[in-house]
């Protein structure tokens, strides 16, 4: 696993004509050792009760090398809001931001607004099959509308008394399996579909939503005074795992950036009850996959994001974020 850059100070030099010390500039980020507790928000990708083939997530890998205290309300499934991309399952903005919201009131969590950090890590769903990718949405939302919600998450918390936020981008999710050009029908898409469409529409997608997340990033903090704002770079991370995964993944078998741990192949229009033609690695060989099943990340790239994670926290500084605040 390639080693987690540090970020060193640089020295300037000032030059001014009067003697008078000119103001510090904010601290961007939070100090070492200030946070306890860890929040989390998003869809399967964060979701920690999430079980496919004894893996273990991102979130409960930070917890425990941070030792913080993890309240975790990332559900399978979710996209951001239902009043843009509705779909059966919990939403950010309808289910997980009130659950919270209820176990503050109630005392089941007690956190305070310095010693707390919070992420998200939404879109995949907003952008995929039945959504945004096939037309699946409420008054022609787009990706605007699904990464203006987002970035609502943080002025929502904000408002609440949090301070302390990491917005975790998107992956390149051209290259995930389900939407690769070779993609064949699986458990989470079985209908007929132009894969080569789906392909270079769905990187549209993801890029275009980043692009927009930066921007509105960048200009928050003017208006969220004593918030620290960071940007996950997952999509670049997860771009140079991919493109060099020799430095990232450590398993015994040959190195795999286009299949998956559990790659199940089914009938078009094969009911997903049934598993399918699958083929499963198991035990060490299943470090050697940057991904899990046709859509998610597996288990070693996971811990790669934590160990990223954990750096951003500790003020370590990691290459694949920045702090706007």
């Amino acid at each position: 696993m390639r080693p987690a850059a540090v970020f060193t100070p640089v020295a300037f030099t000032l030059l001014a004509s009067s003697s008078r010390a000119a103001p510090a500039a904010p601290a961007l980020g939070p100090r070492p050792g200030q946070i306890k507790n860890f929040v989390t928000f998003g869809d399967s990708y964060t979701d920690v009760t999430i079980d496919i083939n004894g893996s273990t997530t991102w979130p409960v890998y930070v917890a425990g090398y941070a030792h913080l205290n993890l309240f975790p309300f990332a559900h399978a499934g979710a996209t951001c809001n239902q009043s843009l991309t509705p779909r059966q399952y919990p939403a950010v903005m309808q289910d997980e931001l009130p659950e919270y919201f209820a176990q503050v009131n109630n005392g089941s969590i007690k956190v305070k607004g310095d010693d707390t950090i919070y992420s998200l890590w939404i879109g995949t769903n907003d952008l995929g099959p039945n959504t945004l990718l096939t037309g699946g949405v409420i008054h022609n939302a787009t990706v605007v509308d699904t990464t203006m919600c987002a970035i609502h998450w943080i002025q929502t918390l904000y408002n609440s008394g949090a301070r302390n936020f990491i917005y975790q981008n998107i992956v390149p999710l051209e290259r995930v399996p389900l939407y690769a050009v070779n993609s064949y029908p699986n458990r989470y898409w079985t209908a007929p579909r132009n894969a080569t469409e789906w392909h270079l529409f769905i990187n549209e997608l993801a890029v275009a939503g980043n692009e927009i997340a930066e921007l509105l990033l960048q200009n928050l903090p003017a208006s969220l005074p004593g918030a620290h704002i960071a940007l996950f770079d997952s999509h670049s991370l997860f771009n140079d795992i991919l493109n060099n995964p020799s430095e990232y993944l450590n398993g015994t078998a040959p190195l795999n950036t286009t299949g998956s741990i559990i790659s199940c192949q089914l009938q078009v229009n094969e009911s997903t009850s049934d598993a399918g033609d699958c083929t499963i690695a198991s035990g060490t060989d299943k470090d050697s996959f940057v991904w899990l099943d046709e859509l998610h990340p597996s288990e070693q790239t996971d811990r790669i994001v934590a160990h990223e994670f954990v750096n951003i926290i500790q003020g370590n500084g990691s290459k694949w974020a920045t702090w706007f605040s």
